[in-house]
């Protein structure tokens, strides 16, 4: 049993100042505001918990890729982006070859059904080439049933969402599919029209894959994608919150239109979030990052992305206008609502004990993982 108080906690709905949670085993048991009824077992000294961060599109970090598929790099990735609040993450892929995929399909099932990761998202090969970003074009290809019935097989259940272009052929049968396997259905890396993409929410899809990015700009004769997605109010937008995919006076409108019920916050980051400068790949293509910003070497495109979940809240606080409590429903509740996650995405009482500590700056001090401390442990003895 651990008793956290004398903080700020964040709910979905109010900042409980002063604020406490208690914890046994693995979930949380109670949550109050005010002085609890028993001394406390660690006093936060004003710091703030929010819910652990739910990142459900994320490549690698901490110089390690999900692309590998091994236990190894896998592992070293969550660990990595755990450290930055990331309590649950999806091992997201990207455009290949048909039997590259399966190999990665099959192996990262694996380690889905072990623990080491919540979920599989593939990202791609069924996308635009005019709007591919970074994916390598010889992998791109029309979503065709057979090869998209083999991977939802193979995936045992484990693949949790599939980033289409809803325009290419087949692709509005692709998201019809998808969403009959009870996998969610993305529109992203495409070039459709307002109409298509209206069509594909129709047929199913309910999240748009880093709004803004991979697709045609806003246009007021000519709304595309970005007016489809972010008008709907089925639809959940992904914003990659690093100041460089997306302003974050961009950031600012589309969570004031949408609303933080509809706004998930994601990394897309790459094997060099949390490394220094310098040449990296992603899956076969090489990218070199300045200043932590991802570029293909050959080509203008961005490729993927150096953030973490913590940076990402931080910057919806402070340079997007988000309150606290806002930022924590766009970086935990959304997305865990989004995929069904019935047991993380808040700070309430039954669910598991997932939270992040963060200090008067928003960086952070301690994260907590199922009851127990995976970082920056805090005890009456290192207070």
């Amino acid at each position: 049993m651990t008793l956290l108080a004398n903080g700020k906690v964040v709910t979905p709905d109010a900042v409980l100042d002063p604020g406490w949670i208690e914890v046994v085993n693995e979930r949380i048991v109670g949550v109050g505001e005010g002085i609890p009824a028993r001394p406390a077992d660690v006093d936060l000294a004003g710091r703030i918990v929010v819910p652990g961060f739910v990142d459900t599109h994320v490549h690698g970090g901490g110089g390690a890729s999900y692309l590998t598929a091994t236990l190894e790099d896998t592992a070293r990735v969550a660990e990595f982006h755990r450290s930055h609040g990331t309590t649950t993450t999806f091992a997201s892929l990207v455009s290949t070859t048909a039997e590259e995929l399966e190999r990665q399909v099959v192996a990262t099932a694996d380690l889905v059904v072990d623990g080491v990761v919540a979920g599989m998202h593939l990202e791609g090969p069924w996308i635009s080439e005019a709007r591919k970003g970074a994916h390598d074009p010889a992998c791109l290809r029309p979503a065709e049933r057979a090869e998209l019935d083999r991977l939802l097989a193979l995936g045992r259940g484990t693949i949790r969402m599939v980033t289409l272009a809803p325009e290419l052929p087949g692709g509005l049968d692709a998201v019809r599919r998808v969403c009959e396997a009870g996998v969610v259905a993305a529109v992203g890396h495409s070039d459709a029209d307002y109409t298509t993409v209206i069509d594909a929410v129709d047929a199913g899809a309910t999240v748009a894959t880093h709004l803004f990015n991979g697709m045609p700009p806003l246009h007021h004769r000519a709304p595309g994608p970005v007016g489809a997605l972010l008008e709907d109010e089925r639809v959940t937008v992904e914003l990659i919150a690093d100041g460089m995919h997306v302003h974050p006076g961009v950031i600012a409108v589309a969570a004031r239109s949408a609303g933080a019920d509809r706004v998930s916050l994601v990394t897309d980051a790459m094997a060099a979030a949390g490394m220094p400068d310098g040449v990296y790949n992603l899956g076969h293509r090489p990218v070199r990052v300045e200043n932590g910003l991802v570029m293909l070497i050959s080509g203008e495109s961005i490729a993927g992305s150096t953030l973490t979940m913590d940076a990402a809240f931080r910057l919806a606080v402070q340079q997007a206008g988000q309150t606290l409590t806002q930022a924590a429903r766009m970086a935990s509740t959304t997305p865990a609502r989004t995929f069904g996650l019935t047991e993380v995405g808040a700070l309430q009482a039954g669910l598991l004990a997932d939270l992040v500590v963060l200090d008067s700056e928003l960086g952070t001090a301690a994260v907590m993982r199922r009851g127990s401390w995976v970082s920056g442990e805090l005890t009456k003895e290192n207070l």
